[in-house]
């Protein structure tokens, strides 16, 4: 069994960027980047507008993750379960149930003291609760304190550091090993040391054998922009980045393949980007002017999608498949 890391500075820092990620994402809905009628829910308005190359990484990041969330859903039925690590005040429940009935059970771990303000919020908002039902229509809500337990949701308090109790709030949460599982970690792993990242990885390769694993973090972080970047997260108290967020998204590829994975890819957000449709990108340009093109080209050259599959669900990884 793990000696579990004591609750730290560092962690309060790493917790504290949920808050920073839900405005932003926030201010970028309501500039109409893309539709979320619950974000508002979990934030306050920002004073503050964020530059527009902000509001775009943040939409080619939600975008580049709901192509890879959509083509698994087409591929699998309504047994198929999603886990979100590091979730935060992520909406993507709620957003789904909107769109579609076809996941089984929706599985999301954080830190306890994150956790515990979702289950607040959520308690709290009638548009929230009426999402979460039993085949009745009734809602049936098991909560007690950071975690929230009902028909098809489970939000779970845990150190992902943790392994015995990572597999503790699965068994809990009802996570099934035989189901087609869709694995999201936008960026979590960077939080973690690599050894701790790289035993996770190894203990989802292992715990769903019908896996698809998305992961969105930085990369490319070994040049003068990089340096910058590291010395953000450095200065709010995030802890030093490991090594491998300095590589290309090829090589965190082919760290999944060693963890246990059958097939990996990866591409930085710049090719993302130019992956979408002329009409897409046509209008999110539109919606704010952007003065220094180049520096968005930067940020979205040192962020990279990276998936990757255990079994035969998606043995043909690629952007719009």
């Amino acid at each position: 069994m793990n000696k579990l890391v004591s609750w730290s500075e560092e962690d309060e820092a790493v917790a504290a960027t949920n808050s920073d990620a839900t405005e932003c994402k926030r201010g970028a809905v309501e500039l109409g980047y893309w539709s979320d009628p619950y974000v508002r829910l979990f934030s306050r308005p920002r004073a503050e507008r964020r530059a527009p190359e902000i509001h775009r990484g943040y939409y080619a990041r939600v975008r580049a993750v709901e192509m890879f969330i959509h083509q698994f859903l087409e591929r699998c039925d309504s047994k198929c379960q999603v886990l979100n690590l590091g979730c935060g005040f992520d909406t993507l429940f709620w957003r789904l149930r909107d769109v579609t009935q076809a996941v089984g059970n929706f599985i999301e771990l954080d830190f306890p003291t994150v956790t515990a303000k979702k289950c607040q919020i959520i308690k709290r908002n009638k548009q929230l609760l009426e999402k979460i039902t039993n085949e009745d229509g009734e809602v049936a809500i098991r909560a007690g304190g950071a975690d929230l337990h009902a028909d098809g949701y489970h939000l779970c308090g845990v150190d992902l550091r943790d392994e015995p109790g990572v597999l503790r709030a699965l068994t809990a949460a009802g996570a099934r090993p035989d189901a087609p599982t869709l694995v999201l970690a936008e960026c979590v792993l960077v939080y973690l040391r690599e050894d701790a990242a790289n035993r996770l990885l190894r203990l989802l390769a292992q715990q769903f054998p019908k896996q698809v694993l998305v992961v969105y973090e930085q990369c490319n972080l070994d040049d003068k922009f990089g340096e910058v970047m590291i010395r953000n997260l450095v200065a709010r108290g995030c802890g030093e980045v490991g090594a491998r967020h300095m590589d290309a998204p090829g090589a965190a590829a082919g760290r999944l393949l060693a963890a246990g994975y059958d097939a990996a890819k990866g591409w930085d957000m710049d090719t993302v980007w130019r992956s979408l449709s002329e009409e897409e990108r046509a209008r999110v340009e539109a919606l704010e002017p952007l003065d220094e093109r180049e520096l968005l080209q930067q940020l979205h050259a040192h962020y990279a999608l990276t998936v990757a599959s255990r079994g035969d669900l998606f043995a043909d990884i690629d952007l719009n498949a």
